[in-house]
C-alpha cells in the first residue's frame, strides 16, 4: 500500500525580531511630521538628496574581519564580484561617500538634506528597533563654527515647527576640543589613552540617568547596578572625579555670573536650575576657567565663545539653546561642536514612572569622515532627527494624528448588471474627481446588510444607495452614516426627530457630489465644535 502524500506544512507567518509593521495612521503621521521638518530645511537653504539602502561595507566604517561576514552592527551580504555590502547604518557615512565620489561636481558649501531607514544589527528590545527613520541636514565645505551654530538654530526652529513649544525642549551644545581638554588636565591625553578617555566620556554621557553620585562611581572603581551588574570603572583619583564633575556642572550658570554654582550631585535640582535663563557668557568663562590650560581645551572655548555670540546676536539666547558641559555625543565620530536636542517634559515609562523624554535627535562636526576618501581635509558638519522616537514624543504632546483622515464615502451596490456597475462606477468617480475620498464596494454586493457592516467597520462618512426604483427616476439616496449613529442614540420623540439634521436624503444624480460635499462639511463642522 502506498504511502500517503504528506499535505505541506503550512508557512508560519511571523515578523523577524526588531521589526515593524507600520499601519496607516502611523504613516500618515510620519508623513505629516517630515513635511513640516522638510519645510525648515528648505527654508534655510537646504536641497535634498537620496542615497541607496547599500553601501560598500568599508565606505560605512565597517571593516571586514580576517573570515567570516561583517556581521557586527551591520547587515551584510557579499555582491557577485565577492565584495561585501551592508545595509546603511546611519546617513551620515552614505553622505560623506556620495560628496567624494562627486566632489567636482557639487557646489561647496553643499547644503543637503535626506530622510530614510537605517539598520542595525543589534539585540532588539523594548523601544529598540533594527529598522528605524532618521532625518538628517548637513553642511558640507564650511569650516567656520557658524555652520554648526545655525544647525542649532535650525534644530530649534524644527522642534517649534512641530509645536514643541519653548521650554518642553532644549538644544545642548558642547564641544569635543573642551572634552578632550578636561581628560588631557587630567593625564588622559596621548593615544595610548584612547580608551580611557572613551570610558570617561561613556561616564559623563549617563549624568541624567545615574547623577552624580553613580558618575563619580563610573569614574572610579566602578558601578553595581539594582540587579547586581556590576560595571568597571575608569579608575581615576578623586581629584581628577571632582575636576570632571566640576566641569559638566560648569554650564548650570544663570543671568548673573555670580549666582551659586548648583549642586551637581543632585540630578533634579542640576535640571531644575538648566532650566532657568542661561548667560552663555557666563557659562564659556566657567569652563575656560577648567580647560584652558590645555590646547584643544582653549580651542574648544574659543569655538563655544564664538557660537554663544552668534546664538545672542539672532536672539536664541532665551533659553532656547544651552551650553552644556555634560553633552557627550559620538565619541569616536565628532571633531569639534556637538549638539542635541531634549525635550524636557515627563513621560511614563513602562514601569509606570515619570521620566523626562530625552534626547530626540543630535549631531556636531564631524571633518573626518568625508576626508577618509579624499587624502584632504573636508569639514563637515550636521545633525540627525530620530523620526520615530520624535513622533512617540509628539503624540503624548497631543501634537500628532489629531486631524483624523476621513473614510472613504461608499457607493453601495444593489444590482450586478454591466448598466448598473457602470453607473455606480461613474457616480464613485464624480467623487474622486471632485476631490472627495470614494470608493466601490468591492465584495459580495448580493448582501446588502454586509455593504453597510463594512461602512460602519471603515467609518465611511456617508453611503450612496441607487436600487432599480431609483435609476428609474434618475436619483440616488445619500445616507449621513455619522449622523445616522447619532440620531439613533439620542432622538426620543417625533419632535426631536424633525428638529434634527435628516439622515438620508434623496437627490438627482446632477447633484450628488454636492450633497455628498456638504454632508461632508457639516460633519466637519461638528467635529470642530466637539474640539
Amino acid at each position: 500500500m502506498s504511502e500517503k502524500q504528506k499535505k505541506p506544512q503550512k508557512l508560519k507567518a511571523r515578523l523577524p525580531r526588531g521589526f515593524v509593521d507600520r499601519e496607516a495612521a502611523d504613516i500618515r503621521a510620519v508623513n505629516e511630521m517630515t513635511a513640516k521638518i522638510r519645510a525648515v530645511y528648505e527654508r534655510y537653504g537646504f536641497d535634498p538628496v537620496e542615497t541607496p539602502l547599500f553601501e560598500y561595507t568599508d565606505a560605512l566604517g565597517k571593516f571586514l574581519p580576517d573570515s567570516d561576514r561583517p556581521n557586527e552592527g551591520v547587515f551584510s551580504l557579499q555582491d557577485d564580484d565577492e565584495q561585501w555590502m551592508s545595509l546603511r547604518y546611519d546617513l551620515t557615512a552614505p553622505l560623506a561617500r556620495h560628496v567624494a565620489e562627486n566632489f567636482n561636481e557639487i557646489q561647496l558649501p553643499y547644503r543637503t538634506y535626506r530622510a530614510g531607514y537605517v539598520f542595525r544589527n543589534e539585540k532588539p528590545g523594548p523601544g529598540r528597533f533594527r529598522q528605524f527613520m532618521q532625518f538628517d541636514a548637513d553642511t558640507v565645505g564650511a569650516a567656520g563654527v557658524q555652520a554648526d551654530a545655525e544647525m542649532c538654530m535650525m534644530m530649534a526652529d524644527t522642534m517649534e515647527a512641530l509645536g514643541i513649544k519653548r521650554g518642553d525642549y532644549v538644544i545642548r551644545v558642547n564641544n569635543r576640543k573642551v572634552l578632550d581638554g578636561v581628560l588631557e588636565a587630567i593625564g588622559l591625553g596621548g593615544d595610548d589613552k584612547a580608551g580611557a578617555r572613551l570610558t570617561v566620556l561613556r561616564a559623563i554621557d549617563k549624568l541624567d540617568k545615574f547623577g552624580s553620585d553613580g558618575v563619580a562611581e563610573l569614574l572610579g572603581k566602578g558601578r553595581k547596578d539594582e540587579s547586581g551588574d556590576f560595571t568597571k570603572g575608569a579608575g581615576l583619583d578623586e581629584m581628577s572625579i571632582y575636576r570632571i564633575l566640576h566641569f559638566v556642572g560648569a554650564g548650570a550658570v544663570l543671568a548673573t555670573p555670580d549666582t551659586p554654582e548648583p549642586d551637581v550631585r543632585n540630578p533634579q535640582l542640576r535640571r531644575e536650575t538648566l532650566d532657568m535663563h542661561q548667560d552663555m557668557a557666563a557659562a564659556v568663562k566657567r569652563i575656560s576657567y577648567i580647560v584652558d590650560e590645555t590646547e584643544a581645551g582653549a580651542q574648544g572655548v574659543a569655538e563655544l565663545g564664538q557660537m554663544a555670540a552668534l546664538f545672542e546676536a539672532a536672539g536664541y539666547n532665551d533659553g532656547r539653546i544651552r551650553i552644556d558641559p555634560s553633552c557627550v555625543r559620538g565619541l569616536e565620530y565628532y571633531t569639534g561642536p556637538v549638539f542635541e536636542a531634549e525635550l524636557q517634559f515627563a513621560v511614563t515609562n513602562e514601569k509606570g514612572e515619570k521620566v523626562v523624554f530625552g534626547s530626540v535627535g543630535g549631531g556636531g562636526r564631524y571633518d573626518g569622515l568625508v576626508s577618509r576618501f579624499m587624502g584632504q581635509p573636508v569639514p563637515a558638519t550636521g545633525f540627525s532627527i530620530g523620526v520615530s522616537r520624535l513622533m512617540t514624543a509628539l503624540k503624548n504632546l497631543g501634537k500628532l494624528g489629531q486631524d483624523d483622515v476621513v473614510a472613504p464615502v461608499l457607493v453601495t451596490v444593489m444590482d450586478g448588471d454591466v448598466e448598473s456597475m457602470g453607473r455606480y462606477q461613474r457616480f464613485t468617480q464624480d467623487l474622486r474627481n471632485a476631490g472627495i475620498r470614494a470608493e466601490m464596494y468591492q465584495g459580495n454586493w448580493k448582501k446588502f446588510g454586509n455593504q453597510l457592516k463594512y461602512a460602519d467597520r471603515r467609518n465611511a462618512p456617508v453611503a450612496i444607495i441607487q436600487g432599480g426604483d431609483e435609476r428609474a427616476e434618475g436619483v440616488v439616496q445619500i445616507k449621513d452614516l455619522i449622523e445616522g449613529k447619532r440620531l439613533s442614540g439620542e432622538i426620543e420623540d417625533n419632535t426631536s426627530w424633525r428638529e434634527a439634521r435628516v439622515a438620508q436624503v434623496s437627490v438627482p444624480e446632477a447633484e450628488l457630489v454636492a450633497k455628498v460635499r456638504e454632508i461632508l462639511e457639516a460633519q466637519a463642522e461638528d467635529r470642530a465644535r466637539a474640539g
